[in-house]
């Protein structure tokens, strides 16, 4: 299986980015994948929702290889990678990745200094997702560079659709002049309160809006307590309350992702018999 590589990305914040990144992660490892996550937002709250509290002390992280790369210094990007007990890897990050920003805006290769140092780590790898930060800056543009594919968690709240236009502008852009490759997955709804009549207005909004262009997934993600308690512990919501229905929802979306590659595998596979 080629690795797939997915930007967990919307620039509006609070959007569940960060607990789908690690929740997701863990439900693709549970089902036999290599998982790698990247952190790639300074605020850290990968880092530290997996258990990495001291991210300032952390001898290698995100923003050291990218730096190397862009003085053009040998990198190692297995050096940053940290093992959590749950079966998935992490490149963690700090605040030092804000001030590598201003950095990549007059290197050489700004938009692919993380796809080329993540290239050689996708070889041991199912899936790379890549965290991204709240904002669509310059570490954005670089993890949509590297990315394959990009999933959107959008919350079920009013004007959830706000902004998303400029995120699919700047998807759009990235696509068609420096990943030609890049790809929308999905777009997945977060913190549902399913007693409110609201969730479904925004989602009946999103599927007119976008379900003609854009997968819109079946999955949706309650909200819930006991995933905000997880992220103090250092544990996924499916180690933390595995019982839960936060937990089973991202099984089923794992499951989705799983299916769509599969999907898109058997429609490359037919293409390239057909081309013979």
């Amino acid at each position: 299986m080629k690795c797939q590589v997915l930007a967990i990305a919307n620039q509006k914040g609070g959007v569940g980015k960060t607990t789908t990144t690690f929740n997701l992660g863990v439900a693709l490892a549970h089902s036999g994948r290599k998982v790698l996550l990247i952190d790639a937002d300074p605020q850290g709250d990968l880092t530290t929702y997996m258990g990495w509290h001291n991210a300032d002390n952390l001898p290698v992280t995100l923003s050291t290889i990218m730096s190397r790369c862009i003085n053009d210094m040998d990198i190692n990007s297995e050096e940053a990678v940290l093992h959590h007990n749950e079966g998935v890897d992490l490149i963690p990050t700090n605040l030092e990745l804000a001030s590598l920003e201003v950095s990549l805006v007059n290197a050489m290769s700004r938009e692919s200094t993380m796809k080329n140092c993540i290239e050689e780590l996708k070889q041991k790898y199912d899936f790379i997702l890549i965290d991204c930060m709240p904002s669509l800056g310059m570490i954005t543009i670089n993890a949509l560079a590297s990315a394959d594919k990009v999933i959107i968690p959008v919350q079920s709240e009013f004007l959830a659709a706000k902004g998303m236009n400029h995120l699919m502008n700047t998807i759009m852009k990235v696509r068609k002049n420096i990943n030609k490759e890049l790809d929308v997955s999905g777009i997945v709804l977060t913190i549902v309160d399913g007693r409110r009549k609201l969730s479904k207005e925004i989602t009946e909004e999103l599927k007119e809006t976008y379900g003609k262009v854009f997968k819109i997934y079946d999955t949706q993600i309650p909200r819930a307590v006991k995933a905000a308690e997880s992220s103090r512990m250092g544990e996924s919501i499916l180690s933390y309350d595995k019982d839960s229905n936060v937990a089973k929802s991202y099984i089923e979306l794992a499951k989705e992702v799983l299916n769509d590659e599969r999907t898109k595998n058997k429609t490359r596979d037919s293409h390239e018999l057909q081309s013979r």
